[in-house]
């Protein structure tokens, strides 16, 4: 099972020592993309009070008058309360769907398919638009599933904010730091 991960940080650069970004209830922020702040931005926000530093790196970041570790673990002060209601972006439809094609389950380069064409009244919104490969969707095309003699592998529906979180702990990152997993509620091993 693969997935693109061109849109995360690159933590093996020599500056890639990001910060888990942890909520005031030390919960992150989001899991998928995993919430991660560059070392500069957690240092300034704890430099401004704005975060506790829980862990470090051991990687010394150095100015002309002080030395400091690279923060590994930040949580926020002040609790930023979760949105109830799903933003409708093609990544949040991708997460809602597993990144599977929803006619046949493939993976890899999807897009997204409406199931009632836009040519015969269909909206752009949860409840009717799906991921899709790009040969299922162009096999449907303007048809509707009937015509097409395709079927969803599960009917689109408007996931809540806290379904998404939850669907993007299926998905880790192709790297996270140990001061990271009591954080992180991925299927890691518990040391006993």
């Amino acid at each position: 099972m693969s997935f693109r991960t061109g849109f995360v940080r690159d933590l093996s650069a020599p500056n890639g020592y990001s910060a888990l970004v942890l909520n005031a209830d030390y919960r992150p922020l989001s899991y998928y993309p995993l919430s991660l702040w560059s070392w500069q931005d957690a240092i300034k926000a704890a430099y401004l009070n704005r975060v506790d530093v829980v862990y470090e790196y051991d990687r010394l970041i150095r100015s002309p008058s002080i030395s400091i570790r690279a923060p590994s673990v930040v949580a926020l002060r002040t609790y930023v309360r979760p949105v109830d209601l799903a933003a409708f972006t093609r990544f949040n439809l991708f997460l809602r769907d597993e990144f599977t094609c929803q006619y046949c389950g493939g993976r890899g380069e999807l897009t997204f398919d409406h199931v009632v064409p836009r040519a015969r009244g269909g909206k752009t919104e949860w409840s009717n638009v799906v991921a899709a490969c790009a040969t299922c969707n162009l096999r449907k095309g303007a048809k509707t599933l009937e015509e097409a003699e395709m079927s969803l592998g599960r009917m689109p529906r408007q996931p809540t904010s806290e379904e998404l979180r939850n669907a993007g702990r299926r998905f880790p990152p192709n790297y996270l730091h140990e001061t990271w997993l009591d954080f992180l509620y991925w299927d890691v091993e518990l040391e006993s």
